[in-house]
């Protein structure tokens, strides 16, 4: 007979190590070639010596001239606080009930309950990825509070059933979070579960709930605010990144500007490019125009994309629009406590009842942070200019 006793052990036993291993591998290409370490963690705390420049005790003498003077290593710390990130998920204690009797029915109940929770997991750690640490997803443009809908600046961080904290003029809105119904993307516009009754105005910010500058040190972190990692970017030229933002064409030409630039200068190899949907069509329109074969590489995990020069140039919904990124990923690394984890309670369970609810639930749970070695490294190449108005727009459905 299935019991909660039966869930708790598959929680554990079956379950965490299946869904840890599909959160490192299937979240996004860039997320699995990001390596992860538990070193230069103290406390709460990531603190890690960042080598910069060369040692200068070099030179080149006569026969009987005074020796080199040595030289200092040259480096600065970076300190970062660890995130919090978790993925929780609920069930009924009706509908376990129902599946006591019948193993079959219980795996599926766990089974799809994992599924939805990796999905989840799985997207916002990609959408962290490309973040800059701050948790916004989108910024009103305008409000039709009679029907529930917002015109945002963007929908490519939004999918139906987010839940979002509002904030207007830097004050969280009371009733949050509200849930998203429904996402025009052709119109970049979302309604919300109308249960919520606050009033929100044009410019209000959007935060997945909980999250407001509480998530992963993202790629785009590099790129923008005066600091990084606890240091000032004006005291330390390496910590600002390579940035191209003319208002220019996407071509082969102005990508390998941009890797001859971080190689010449940073000593840094691109093993990885990443862009939007709308770029990645703008290239292949370039190739095809000057170019008669595209290659083809397969990334693994389902994953294939086009190249450049042998560099993969991986479209992700995430990237921000007309905008690429250049890394060299052997800079990145994950620092974490541990791998995903279930919370346990002071009885070492993970499946707990909800307090007033027939309904449980159980948390995963993964401290960490994303850590560039060399910012100077990476490169962006943002304001992308498109010869032709992008014929993708006419094919995306106004509702889905």
């Amino acid at each position: 007979m299935v019991t909660l006793q039966t869930a708790e052990n598959a929680l554990k036993e079956v379950y965490l190590g299946v869904v840890a291993d599909q959160l490192n591998i299937a979240t996004s290409p860039l997320y699995a070639k990001i390596k992860r370490s538990s070193k230069d963690i103290f406390g709460k705390e990531i603190v890690k010596a960042a080598p910069f420049g060369v040692n200068g005790g070099f030179s080149a003498g006569g026969e009987t001239d005074p020796l080199p003077i040595a030289g200092n290593n040259n480096y600065a710390q970076f300190r970062s606080t660890l995130k919090n990130l978790y993925g929780k998920f609920e069930i009924s204690d009706k509908a376990v009930r129902a599946s006591s009797g019948n193993v079959g029915s219980f795996v599926n109940l766990l089974a799809d309950e994992m599924e939805t929770l990796v999905k989840s997991c799985s997207l916002n750690l990609n959408r962290m990825l490309y973040g800059n640490g701050s948790g916004l997803v989108a910024t009103a443009k305008s409000v039709d509070a009679t029907n529930c809908t917002v015109t945002v600046d963007s929908v490519r961080n939004l999918v139906e059933g987010m839940m979002l904290d509002v904030y207007q003029s830097g004050t969280k809105l009371s009733g949050c979070p509200l849930t998203i119904v429904s996402v025009d993307r052709a119109n970049k516009k979302f309604t919300y579960d109308s249960a919520f009754s606050t009033t929100i105005a044009a410019n209000a910010t959007f935060y997945i709930q909980g999250s407001k500058d509480m998530e992963l040190t993202g790629i785009e972190a590099l790129f923008g605010g005066s600091s990084i990692y606890g240091l000032d970017k004006s005291k330390y030229a390496w910590l600002n990144s390579y940035v191209d933002s003319a208002s220019e064409e996407i071509s082969d030409i102005r990508i390998q500007t941009a890797i001859d630039f971080l190689e010449e200068n940073a000593d840094s190899n691109v093993n990885f490019i990443a862009t939007s949907r709308a770029v990645r069509r703008a290239y292949q329109q370039y190739l095809n125009i000057y170019r008669k074969n595209v290659d083809i590489v397969d990334m693994g995990n389902g994953f294939k994309t086009i190249t450049h020069n042998g560099i993969p140039v991986y479209a992700d919904k995430f990237v921000e629009d007309n905008s690429m990124y250049l890394l060299n990923t052997d800079d990145f690394t994950l620092y974490e406590l541990a791998d995903w984890r279930w919370i346990e309670d002071e009885a070492g369970r993970v499946l707990r009842q909800n307090a007033g609810f027939p309904t449980y639930s159980a948390t995963l749970v993964k401290y960490a942070d994303l850590i560039c070695d060399k910012p100077f490294g990476q490169g962006k190449i943002s304001n992308i200019k498109f010869t032709v108005e992008d014929p993708y727009k006419t094919y995306i459905p106004t509702t889905e």
